[in-house]
């Protein structure tokens, strides 16, 4: 039996921590509670980073970008082809992530998973730890051995560890990786498939009654894949494995998780079954229109900040959400309290 040995992933219950950053956060000058989810924002930042200053330097994004074998069967709108061609347009700086990381000034990588092709020497490019050409077709066999699962997870760690900085955001590229989310989150969830598709990258009608036809016969074919690694082998892609290691290794050292849409979700709910704990480090950034994200975020009893009806992934949804990050940091360490400025402060 595979074993995947995941890092201690710190428990953020720290009352008087919680007591401190709430006293700093009650004692501004503002009404109780009136600046709503940034100040719970800014305590969960601080929780994480385990200060009453908290603070965002050097954000951080890595795409992993992989190829998967079930696309043969029709279940994407695009061909493979696009994957590499979208990775292509990455390293030239064209893609919408990259217009949102020069924005926001934050440091975009490419990490090739498992791209069917091979790329020339970039210096955005992290080509070192692809595991193979593309994900095998899970209708007929597990999407990746043991091994290559086990590759996967623990190249994803090793991407993590290089990161600097104390924000990490994880984007994906890869066409047919909404079926693969899809089918995670069916097993991991107990959830019928028709719940968890959507139209991807643009099906029509027929083309959604025909990737709900396939995924059923996948996940028939992988019944007994069942706990959290077999799913992830029998189910899963290259990129999503490897940015559930990611995740884990960046909650391990600490730092903050903001999360994507629907595939990076995935990858965290995974993240989350592999080493638990793991989503004490996350923030949602918005909600994804693929309809299998609303599911995802009741597993998670998670509520993102934003709602822009966006499904791009690549990591943009959290690139957008970034400043609110940025905002509760800045609320808590420069704006002044009641003391500070003079004011009296209700009942006084």
């Amino acid at each position: 039996m595979t074993t995947f040995i995941t890092p201690p992933i710190a428990n953020l219950e720290n009352n008087d921590l919680r007591e401190q950053l709430q006293q700093i956060m009650d004692t501004k000058t503002k009404p109780l509670g009136a600046l709503g989810r940034l100040e719970a924002l800014g305590l969960q930042i601080g929780m994480i980073q385990g200060t009453t200053t908290p603070h965002i330097e050097q954000p951080q994004i890595r795409v992993f970008a992989a190829d998967h074998g079930l696309t043969k069967h029709g279940t994407s709108a695009y061909p493979s082809a696009v994957t590499a061609q979208m990775v292509n347009n990455f390293l030239n700086g064209g893609a919408a992530i990259n217009v949102l990381a020069r924005q926001h000034n934050i440091e975009l990588k490419v990490v090739d998973a498992g791209v069917v092709s091979d790329f020339e020497t970039h210096a955005d490019l992290i080509s070192h730890y692809k595991v193979r050409q593309g994900s095998r077709d899970a209708l007929t066999e597990p999407a990746m051995t043991d091994e290559e699962c086990l590759l996967a997870l623990n190249n994803g760690m090793k991407v993590a560890e290089t990161l600097r900085g104390s924000l990490f955001i994880v984007g994906e590229m890869g066409i047919g990786n909404t079926s693969a989310a899809s089918l995670l989150l069916a097993r991991l969830g107990d959830l019928p498939i028709a719940d968890c598709i959507g139209r991807g990258t643009g099906l029509d009608d027929a083309g959604l009654a025909h990737k709900e036809s396939v995924l059923t016969q996948v996940l028939a074919r992988h019944h007994e894949a069942k706990s959290p690694f077999e799913a992830l082998a029998a189910l899963g892609g290259l990129e999503i494995a490897m940015m559930a290691g990611a995740l884990i290794q960046a909650a391990s050292d600490r730092k903050v998780l903001l999360i994507d849409g629907f595939i990076a979700s995935v990858a965290l709910l995974v993240a989350e079954r592999l080493a638990p704990g793991v989503v004490q480090y996350a923030v949602f950034a918005h909600h994804s229109a693929e309809p299998g994200h609303i599911e995802l975020l009741k597993l998670l009893d998670a509520k993102p900040l934003l709602d822009m009806d966006m499904r791009l992934g690549e990591g943009s949804g959290a690139a957008l959400a970034y400043p609110i990050l940025q905002s509760a940091c800045a609320i808590i360490n420069e704006m002044a309290s009641f003391s500070d400025a003079g004011i009296s402060e209700k009942g006084n």
